[in-house]
């Protein structure tokens, strides 16, 4: 039996507004390392010393390193549940259906991959999102029990490395003919084919962060948003909100306790570099960062229902509306922020600039974002990925019934 669309419900505001936060977020930590690649970022990180610079390194490790991922992962998570749940409802839920729609999902990445960025990160979503699939039916008690595991389990480095070595997976030789003076020869200089070829080559020296890293966060908090779908918290999100209040501020306030004295403390003492005690700290910090990203969640939920900021927040919904339309504009716009083929500006950026940049451009997506929905149904990309999903070329403009009811 073809499967057709479920028939959309009013949008639930809050969860594009949530989107659409994750959406700037991720930018301002992406555009850091388009402007300077994990390679050579350290060293160049080292000649910005100005007031400004430190104040905005400050804001970028205290507010956004590690907290946007596990946000954008769990509203991923939550909408596989939901949709789910409507196919589900309709006697149309199927593993071929899912299946379908990570492949296509799959392919945005590799193009992605090839065509503008390589710290793409769809291409481990489609992965771990078609497995997260394979746990809609079972219990919440399971869901959630994995969910919290997969994020406390501590020994990923040593399992990685055990299969990489198994494998004879050696991701170091990739980049063995870069160094950070021919990456910035090669983005700034050279032609687009040069730019694929390390893009690629970069893509595969990542694989040890992607899975040993960030796949196990992306895992558990898709496991968190199906678990939150399944019993359908988004239909009383304001009750949530306020049930959770307590706890919510006390694990934030324990959390940052442990981010700021790792940050600046720690440091300071022998003992936090000791090969034993080191990878307990950091393990810490990741969940702590974790922590902080639900913790953004609950402020936004808690301020939408509860004050007037709906107002200001609003406007995310727009960006939140073509999340996968704006994450790959992003990159789209540091190809020509940084590479051969636009501007050249890799490695030229202050701290301070290219967190003045990440808001710019999101205010430009906003305005973007509102113009494009007001002529047409889904973002461009929201559209194909549909169309390839259903297997159906469905309309992209609004209809005059439509219109009319703006």
């Amino acid at each position: 039996m073809k499967e057709q669309p479920t028939k959309e419900k009013k949008r639930i505001e809050l969860l594009d507004v949530l989107r659409g936060f994750a959406i700037l977020g991720i930018f301002v930590v992406n555009i850091v390392i388009m402007n300077s690649t994990f390679l050579n970022q350290d060293e160049f990180a080292k000649q910005w010393t100005s007031n400004i610079d430190q104040i905005a390194n400050r804001i970028l490790q205290l507010f956004f390193y590690s907290k946007f991922f596990p946000i954008f992962s769990l509203l991923f998570g939550l909408g596989i549940s939901m949709q789910a749940l409507k196919l589900f409802d309709k006697n149309k839920l199927s593993f071929s259906f899912f299946a379908r729609r990570m492949f296509f999902l799959f392919l945005f990445g590799v193009l992605h991959i090839l065509l503008l960025w390589s710290g793409d990160v769809l291409n481990i979503y489609a992965i771990l999102g078609l497995l997260t699939t394979l746990m809609i039916k079972r219990s919440n008690k399971m869901i959630i029990s994995l969910s919290i595991c997969i994020l406390f389990f501590p020994f990923y480095d040593q399992l990685f490395e055990y299969l990489f070595n198994a494998i004879n997976f050696k991701p170091e030789v990739y980049l063995k003919d870069y160094t950070g003076v021919t990456v910035n020869e090669t983005i700034k200089n050279g032609t687009y084919l040069d730019g694929i070829k390390l893009r690629v080559l970069e893509y595969f020296s990542n694989i040890p962060m992607l899975f040993g890293f960030l796949g196990p966060i992306a895992i558990s908090m898709f496991l968190l948003g199906l678990y939150l779908g399944k019993n359908k918290v988004y239909q009383t999100a304001d009750v949530f909100i306020q049930k959770i209040k307590t706890p919510a501020i006390a694990i934030a306030i324990g959390t940052n306790i442990y981010r700021v004295l790792f940050l600046f403390v720690l440091p300071k003492y022998e003992f936090y570099s000791t090969e034993m005690l080191r990878p307990i700290f950091i393990k810490l910090m990741v969940l702590s960062d974790t922590m902080m990203g639900l913790f953004y969640l609950w402020v936004i939920g808690w301020l939408w229902y509860n004050t007037k900021w709906k107002t200001i927040l609003s406007p995310l919904k727009h960006v939140g509306r073509m999340a996968l339309t704006n994450y790959i504009m992003h990159s789209f716009i540091g190809l020509l922020l940084f590479s051969s083929i636009g501007w050249k500006l890799y490695e030229t950026l202050s701290p301070s600039q290219t967190l003045a940049t990440a808001f710019v451009v999101f205010v430009f997506q906003i305005v973007f974002s509102k113009i494009w929905l007001t002529y047409f149904q889904f973002g461009p990309l929201e559209w194909v990925w549909r169309c390839l999903t259903y297997k159906e070329l469905f309309p992209i403009k609004k209809s005059k019934v439509s219109d009319s009811k703006l």
